[in-house]
């Protein structure tokens, strides 16, 4: 049995140093290089500022030629050579790609698809989570690197693995089939159980044993939906199981040196539930790229703050970004002066004590050759290399705010990886909608109006928000309507959306009309969806003059309760006249809903009018909302302020006080503006309370 997690150990700096510092530095791959190289990498991580890299990540081959053959002379060296530059090393398990050797000799540790075709070999992650062979092959790699580096004075941290399920998620070979099984049978206990929660008595397919049960792979016609949302809890907890085994043997090894693997905290990646994998680290840690688009800067923002809240509010560590251009989108664009700097920055104002890219020298072969990197193909002598050295002095000034925490908001939007799965899987009223696109326009309408809210997991607790923001929760079990309604019941305000509260937990309609579990809270009642076509809108009086437009989805709302307020109708086609968003006071607390896709532009101004009824307001001044964001960090001590401005022109920021760490004022007076550059950052450190 493994040591209980502990989550909130940091990485353990050579030498015992205690000096609070920012880890800095990126994935190493000297292996990619001539050893002449190496001596000039750790000169020009010194310059840098770097204090930390990842290695080994996928040295598998190389570190293990052949089944019974092993090289450690190289990595022995380049552990010995970072050690004596004082840079720190969070160690791979190099589990991540598997040898050619291994493959070969094994053919049945390489992943199936739902239509029966062999994920190959050639590129990264051809692995079953299921796979005894593997998992036996890929402990004995752990256990080899446990104990030829336990007590290297290099090791800061080990990294299990690397972007678990990133390409090997949902396997649905006869190994996964097995294991599905297992699972299921766990979860269940008995095959009634299980058939009472797949609905099988639908299309004949009732279960009489249990080695009847399989993957949803290719069928004729859309499976079983519970059993395509089992698959996928199915498929996060399988990775976490190895996650877990990993760990187990470092832990058994090496207990003084903390364990954690790197999460994507990013954009559509939705295949593990990182929720239930934070406890199981010791420190949380993120892979984040931006994703082109108007809303680039705030899904940063959105997945740096949930990744925060991840970690419990404790500090966690941006394992990978990108210094400037990525590889693998369809157009790949460099970044404009001042982003390298302020994308690390907005990591750090939420709650990242580590800023780390992938990678430090950019590869000169490979896939990943056209990636950005801290040395760039054009060598030091760059604008990258030269913004990578501004942002470590950066770091090094900014210390005095290491282990501080995220100070929490007013406001909230509550993030449910459970019903992101469930409300977008097929045969459902339409195929358009996007849950977490949902999620993100929310916050991006929080920024417009220059409030913090903090984006939380399902079960992170809502004590001590006045206001929660929960879009599209779909998938709403008896006690999570029941904890929602304790919320507005002691007297806070909750807002929901279209397509909430529709399904139990097994996937199983609740009856009686929509929204199901909360139509009760919310007063309201729906007989039947009114999905609305591509392209097609509906307008929406909310009083006015320019109105709101609507898109993706509305409903045929019928108030329930007397008292519940019409906040906005249906102005335009079948629905007009028809509520539209609604609000239902209960005691000092209230719960809204709003029942079409409004965009950023419609929810800000519906946010604005709930939030006042909240009582909740913008700490930034009315002239920098919406171009500058405002994310706070905060020690026993101080409250650290970090102002991110959102546009590439400078902005000024008044009536803001507070000793600066970071930027300047536009004066010379204490209480002089603050002056943001185009892109720029700047930190105030201001009393508490």
């Amino acid at each position: 049995m493994s040591p209980a997690p502990s989550p909130g150990r940091w990485l353990r700096w050579p030498d015992g140093e205690t000096t609070p510092r920012f880890a800095y530095g990126a994935d190493y791959n000297p292996e990619q290089w001539p050893r002449e190289v190496w001596p000039e990498d750790v000169a020009l991580m010194r310059e840098a500022g770097v204090t930390v890299v990842s290695l080994a990540i996928f040295s598998w081959a190389r570190i293990q030629p052949a089944e019974d053959t092993w090289d450690f002379g190289w990595l022995d060296e380049v552990m010995d050579l970072l050690h004596a530059g004082g840079i720190a090393v969070d160690l791979a398990t190099a589990t991540a790609s598997p040898p050619p050797w291994l493959t070969a000799r094994h053919p049945e540790i390489l992943p199936v698809t739902a239509s029966g075709e062999t994920v190959w070999p050639g590129a990264r992650q051809h692995w079953r989570p299921t796979s005894p062979v593997f998992r036996e092959h890929a402990l004995r790699l752990v256990d080899a690197l446990a104990r030829r580096y336990a007590d290297h004075p290099a090791l800061a941290a080990w990294h299990v693995n690397n972007e678990l399920g990133c390409h090997n998620v949902y396997d649905y070979s006869d190994d996964a089939a097995r294991a599905f099984r297992a699972w299921a049978r766990a979860r269940y206990g008995s095959l009634d159980a299980l058939n009472h929660a797949w609905g099988t008595a639908f299309w004949s397919q009732r279960y009489t044993d249990w080695e009847q049960l399989l993957p949803p792979r290719l069928a004729a016609s859309h499976p079983n939906p519970t059993q395509q949302l089992d698959f996928k809890r199915f498929s996060s907890d399988a990775l976490l199981d190895h996650l877990r085994a990993e760990r187990d043997v470092l832990r058994r090894l090496t207990p003084e040196v903390p364990v954690t693997t790197n999460f994507m905290v990013m954009g559509e990646t939705r295949g593990m539930n990182y929720a239930d994998w934070a406890a199981e680290v010791d420190f949380v840690a993120n892979d984040h790229y931006v994703l082109p688009g108007p809303q680039a800067l705030d899904e940063l923002s959105f997945s740096a703050n949930l990744t925060g809240h991840l970690a419990g509010g404790r500090p966690w560590f941006l394992m990978e970004h990108a210094t400037s251009a990525v590889n693998w989108q369809p157009v790949n664009l460099a970044k404009e002066p001042g982003e390298l700097a302020r994308d690390s920055l907005l990591h750090v104002a939420h709650g990242a004590d580590a800023v780390c890219f992938f990678q430090w020298r950019q590869s000169a072969a490979g896939a990943e050759k056209y990636h950005s990197a801290m040395v760039p193909h054009a060598g030091s002598d760059s604008e990258v290399f030269r913004s990578v050295v501004a942002l470590g002095r950066q770091l090094a000034e900014l210390a005095p705010l290491v282990g501080s925490g995220r100070h929490p908001a007013r406001a909230a939007i509550l993030f449910d990886w459970e019903s992101w799965w469930a409300s977008e899987q097929d045969s459902h009223p339409t195929s358009r909608l996007r849950y977490r696109q949902e999620a993100l326009d929310w916050y991006s309408a929080f920024l417009a109006l220059g409030v913090r809210a903090d984006v939380i997991p399902v079960g992170a607790g809502l004590h001590g928000y006045d206001v929660v923001v929960a879009p599209v929760l779909h998938l709403v079990p008896g006690p999570l309507a029941k904890e929602l309604t304790r919320y507005v019941e002691g007297g806070g305000h909750l807002v929901t959306t279209y397509f909430s509260g529709i399904v139990d937990e097994n996937d199983h309609a609740w009856l009686g009309g929509y929204p199901g579990a909360l139509r009760d809270l919310l007063g309201i009642r729906i007989e039947e969806f009114a999905p609305l076509p591509d392209g097609a809108a509906v307008a929406l009086d909310d009083g006015t003059e320019a109105g709101l437009t609507g898109t993706l989805w509305s409903d045929r709302v019928e108030l329930t309760d007397p008292t519940a307020e019409v906040l906005a109708s249906y102005a335009s086609g079948a629905l007009a006249g028809r509520p539209a968003v609604t609000r239902r006071g209960t005691g000092a607390g209230s719960a809204a809903y709003v029942s079409t896709r409004l965009g950023v532009e419609g929810l800000t101004g519906v946010l604005a009018r709930l939030l006042d009824a909240a009582g909740v307001t913008a700490e930034l001044p009315e002239a920098a909302r919406g171009r500058v964001e405002l994310v706070v960090r905060a020690d026993a001590e101080a409250a650290y302020w970090f102002l991110v401005n959102r546009t590439a022109e400078p902005v000024e920021v008044p009536d803001v006080a507070g000793d600066l760490l970071a930027g300047r004022r536009s004066g010379a007076a204490p209480d002089a503006p603050v002056r943001l550059d185009p892109r720029g950052v700047a930190v105030l450190r201001r009393p508490l309370g």
